[in-house]
């Protein structure tokens, strides 16, 4: 588009962008463009057989109009990253041009699961093709490809988290197994009657079942730090949980019900200075952004494939070497020994101790495949097209009456929880359905932090990067609708 077409907005001083050339520096500097006047050649990018990648959208510059929606006001939208087209991207994912009754899906229920670009599908299906195989001990070629392409993906999944070592990298079932793993093992091993654990009122149920559960056993103390009406954690608060009883502490680094971005680096420094390790819950942040666990400095780190564009099953528990070898492991079988005898047992050393009997190979391979797509948009272009769309939403969905948005924390990703008076959650979910919008309607596996704010339930529309303006408006146009349909005296 060029500079005559873009459409002017009184919204845009808002919205903090500065004019034409300034626009341009700033596009360079967030997105990778080239500034106003300057050149690039588009041989120094790398090719890769991915839709998004078609260099036909990077004459799509300038500032664009999204959908139009009557009902409420608009924002404008900075231009994609360099290279990056939201419609090319979608061209990648095969589910997106699926119709639910009879409209196409706009799927916004990412918080639950993401959906699977082609190149996931077609690594899934090269796998079972031309090299499955059972991993390791194997002298044969197909056990050879399988080993090769199993370790690919330990590998990339290190460089994904930075972590230090493809052995602090242990393939699980999912972020839910991996924290199973800390508890069950670690936390067995150390945890005593009169320790305490420490999670937050954020947490999933999969932060806090393990922890209740080995506390009970144990005889050890359960605390949860608190959060403000925007659900942000009190870090004041935190800072007085932590003591010398302190042996382990818990917490998200993205909330799944809010959305709320977690100081997690502080977090983490806080707990280590009163001498407790800590567990970070990755499952919400890896797909919104970049993570680099070595800078964290957390001892364990989780998240799950199918939360980043990799198949379900399978998973990451990022341990620090060290305390990986010293942890006894969790379940015993093949491919975790060193040596067995009747009398005594040999483990080995970590990842493998920790991966007891035949693995979900194939979904590791596809989770590598998934890295490798993600990698190749690149983080700080999804975080910023994202920080986008979230904006956008947010300020739609304040005009619309009676709907009260849970979660409004100023540093939050990509989570539009809310609730719409005179409305059960689950008539809207359905409302939603009809027009082919699938949301997340209910606790959303975290009925603690729903309660601090009173609610069972609510309706979680949650974006990604394949989303669009024009998906949002057709969210908030039903919920419109529903509005008025049901008319509310809003004081």
């Amino acid at each position: 588009m060029s500079t005559s077409e873009r459409v002017p907005h009184p919204d845009l001083a808002a919205l903090g962008l500065p004019e034409e050339a300034a626009l341009s520096k700033l596009a360079s500097q967030l997105y990778g463009m080239p500034p106003a006047g300057s050149s690039w050649n588009k041989t120094d990018e790398v090719a890769a057989p991915f839709y998004f990648q078609d260099y036909a959208s990077l004459e799509k510059g300038g500032i664009h109009a999204p959908g139009q929606l009557s009902a409420a006001p608009q924002l404008a939208a900075v231009a994609p990253p360099a290279g990056f087209d939201v419609e090319l991207v979608r061209r990648d994912f095969p589910i997106l041009s699926e119709r639910v009754n009879g409209r196409p899906l706009i799927w916004l229920d990412n918080a639950a699961t993401t959906q699977k670009p082609r190149a996931v599908i077609e690594r899934l299906a090269k796998f079972y093709e031309h090299e499955n195989s059972n991993i390791h001990r194997a002298a044969h070629e197909l056990a050879a490809r399988a080993t090769d392409a199993y370790e690919e993906a330990r590998e990339k999944s290190r460089a994904f988290l930075n972590a230090g070592s493809p052995n602090e990298i242990v393939f699980v079932r999912g972020a839910t197994e991996a924290i199973n793993l800390v508890a069950q093992s670690w936390g067995r091993q150390h945890i005593q009657a009169g320790d305490e654990i420490i999670v937050s009122h954020l947490e999933h149920h999969a932060n806090i079942v393990p922890w209740k559960h080995l506390a009970d056993e144990k005889g050890a103390v359960l605390k949860v730090i608190p959060v403000d009406d925007d659900g942000q954690i009190l870090l004041e608060q935190y800072a007085n949980l932590l003591g010398p009883k302190t042996k382990l502490v818990s917490f998200t680094q993205v909330s799944n019900a809010l959305g709320t971005v977690t100081p997690a680096q502080q977090m983490v420094a806080m707990a280590h200075a009163a001498g407790a390790l800590v567990l970070v819950d990755g499952a919400q942040s890896v797909s919104h952004m970049k993570v680099d666990v070595q800078a964290l400095n957390a001892d364990w780190f989780v998240f799950s494939g199918h939360k980043v564009f990799g198949p379900t099953g399978i998973g990451v528990l990022y341990g620090k070497e060290e305390l990986l070898n010293a942890t006894q492991p969790w379940q015993g079988g093949g491919n975790m020994i060193e040596d067995v005898t009747f009398e005594r047992i040999r483990y080995q050393k970590a990842p493998n101790k920790f991966e007891a009997g035949t693995g979900n190979i194939a979904d590791a391979v596809g989770l590598g495949a998934a890295l490798d797509y993600v990698n190749r948009i690149g983080m700080h272009n999804i975080a910023a097209y994202e920080h986008y769309l979230l904006s956008y939403a947010t300020r739609l969905m304040k005009e619309v009456p009676g709907l009260r948005q849970i979660g409004t924390a100023p540093d939050k990703a990509s989570v539009l929880s809310f609730v719409l008076a005179g409305y059960e959650t689950e008539e809207v979910g359905k409302a939603l359905n009809k027009e082919g919008v699938a949301v997340r309607s209910g606790h959303h596996c975290a009925q603690p932090i729903l309660r601090r704010f009173g609610l069972e339930a609510t309706v979680r529309p949650s974006l990604a990067f394949y989303n669009t303006c024009g998906e949002i408006d057709t969210l908030v146009s039903v919920l419109h609708r529903l509005r008025s349909a049901r008319p509310i005296k809003v004081v």
